[in-house]
């Protein structure tokens, strides 16, 4: 068996995981398109990944103006829970231990994919030029969103506590809220996404105020130990620039730091050393993520553990063709490439039908 710390039992507060392994929020792009229902595939999917220390779900949608694509799933009708009811039951008999990720894309979707042909939401109508979006048609080009007025996004917030309740419900263990990756979240935190005047832009603390008050909101719905937040500062993807992420991350962690999350789950791929300044300022579980061009690597995981970095580390694509990971990393065995192609929507292929690795009993 490997000394990785990767390996190493990790407890604090409510979080007790036989490993530091977490399985990352991938979307994957198989619900049912109108009903936003789980594929009853999705049980297999996850069950299969439950020796991962904390299994965290593709973003799911707190409302229906938040759906980024075909095939993202919701956890707002009774049908939705009851589908992803399905999935922890599967992946509790599994032994595993699984938080939902609440999710808004805000710009990031197109009236294709949105009730009624909407508009997409966001905190103000700054378009993506430089990328395309993903519809039933195909890729296309973003549109310019819609401004949400004071009161859609004072709705949004009650959404996520509603969405966290019905997580809850629906046999999570906890839930991480999605604050990264271009978002709506980070549209209201990055300068040049938000351009509002009222209490949610203008001013740091103006930009601050949505992913506080969605905190706020779900932990008292369902307690802080049973939330997480995710963050990726300086990331530029889906044109975010934040002008200043130092003093923006800095000052959203020294907020949230008294309330006593379950954990802060954070992307490092910027220029500004996320993880190496935001540590000594959170006291709670850190969870750490490298979102690089390739699948981060056992070696960079391990690495950043040993460095005090992190107490868990999260690993996404390698996840994917490999979903008895923490097993493959304990005996050294070969990791499988994913399909890229295979990765969003369609069926078993590429999703459930990758094999995990079979001892060798003779």
């Amino acid at each position: 068996m490997s000394d990785s710390p990767l390996l190493r039992p990790y407890q604090r507060g409510t979080l007790d995981l036989p490993n530091r392994i977490a399985m990352a929020p991938m979307t994957r792009g198989r619900a049912d398109d109108v009903t936003g229902v789980p594929n009853p595939l999705t049980k297999q999917y996850y069950a299969q990944r439950a020796g991962a220390g904390l299994i965290v779900t593709e973003g799911i949608y707190a409302n229906a103006f938040g759906k980024g694509g075909p095939g993202i799933p919701g956890l707002v009708t009774d049908a939705q829970i009851a589908g992803w009811r399905e999935v922890t039951d599967a992946v509790h008999a599994a032994g595993g231990r699984i938080f939902a990720q609440l999710w808004h894309v805000g710009r990031m979707t197109h009236p294709s994919v949105l009730p009624g042909g909407a508009t997409p939401l966001a905190p103000s109508a700054v378009r993506i030029t430089t990328a395309k979006t993903f519809t039933n048609q195909g890729m296309v080009d973003h549109v310019t969103p819609r401004a949400m007025t004071t009161a859609e996004v004072e709705a949004t917030i009650a959404d996520f506590a509603v969405e966290a309740r019905n997580a809850i419900a629906a046999g999570f263990d906890g839930v991480e809220i999605h604050g990264a990756n271009g978002y709506l979240l980070q549209q209201f935190l990055a300068e040049n996404t938000n351009l509002r005047t009222d209490r949610f832009g203008g001013s740091l603390t103006g930009r601050l105020q949505l992913v506080l008050d969605i905190v706020h909101a779900v932990v008292a719905e369902v307690g802080a130990e049973r939330v997480g937040l995710r963050i990726s500062p300086d990331n530029p993807e889906n044109e975010i620039a934040e002008a200043d992420p130092r003093t923006t991350y800095r000052t959203l962690v020294d907020a949230i730091d008294p309330l006593g999350l379950a954990y802060l789950h954070v992307i490092e791929r910027g220029k500004y050393p996320a993880l190496a300044d935001l540590r000594p300022r959170w006291s709670s579980t850190l969870i750490a993520n490298f979102n690089g061009p390739a699948p981060t690597t056992r070696d960079a995981g391990e690495k950043t553990l040993d460095a005090g970095l992190a107490d868990v580390f999260s690993f996404g694509r390698s996840f994917i063709a490999n979903p008895d990971l923490p097993a493959r990393i304990a005996t050294g065995a070969p990791l499988t490439e994913y399909a890229r192609e295979l990765v969003y929507g369609g069926g078993a292929e590429g999703y459930t039908d990758y094999p995990a690795l079979v001892a060798d009993r003779a």
